[in-house]
């Protein structure tokens, strides 16, 4: 009767060990250097880094509160961006946080009198840390940004214009602007260029 039980055991216990090894130590193992191989910006989390120190990641968004830097959207992850807190903010269109939150971003983003502000500047994603805006809200922008660094508007512009990512392939996902990018461009213009 002992030896029953252990002989049916037995392969029972070598495929669980088996298959461990294999899905929980050889396939991730594998992955990561197919990943580090192929992509290694984006297996190390597509750092971006000034004088070899990392600034952030094209991936996750970051607060730029400043007029002098392109605004990316509201962020309901934590206590703003905070990847560890990574959600939307589950509030429904009556929510009286939600609303005057709204408001006060509306109030805030109106520098430019008779244009409508883009809805992406009002309205957290669902993760909280998207780094990328519609280009009409970095158009928008470009008003402030200007006057805030003492630039041509002509010139800002022309900047938002290159930082635009097309769908690939023409086909899928949205223009798009990634804020961090933009502002490490804007950077490398000049503080008190005006032409």
């Amino acid at each position: 009767m002992k030896n029953d039980i252990l002989t049916s055991l037995r392969p029972a216990l070598v495929m669980t060990l088996l298959f461990a090894a294999l899905l929980g130590i050889a396939y991730p193992l594998a992955l990561t250097g197919i990943g580090q191989a192929l992509f290694p910006a984006q297996a190390n989390g597509s750092l971006i880094e000034r004088d070899g120190k990392p600034v952030g990641s094209t991936l996750i968004g970051q607060s730029f509160v400043t007029g002098r830097y392109f605004h990316g959207r509201p962020s309901a992850a934590g206590k703003g961006y905070d990847a560890m807190a990574s959600s939307g903010s589950n509030l429904g269109p009556t929510s009286r946080a939600l609303i005057d939150r709204v408001k006060g971003d509306l109030a805030s983003n109106r520098t430019s009198p008779g244009q409508q502000v883009p809805s992406d500047l009002v309205t957290a994603s669902a993760s909280g840390l998207d780094p990328h805006i519609s280009p009409d809200a970095a158009f928008y922008q470009v008003q402030r940004v200007a006057r805030a660094r003492n630039l041509d508007p002509a010139k800002v512009r022309a900047l938002v214009d290159a930082s635009i990512e097309r769908p690939w392939l023409g086909l899928l996902g949205e223009p798009r602007v990634n804020v961090l990018e933009i502002n490490r461009r804007l950077d490398g213009i000049g503080a008190n260029e005006k032409r």
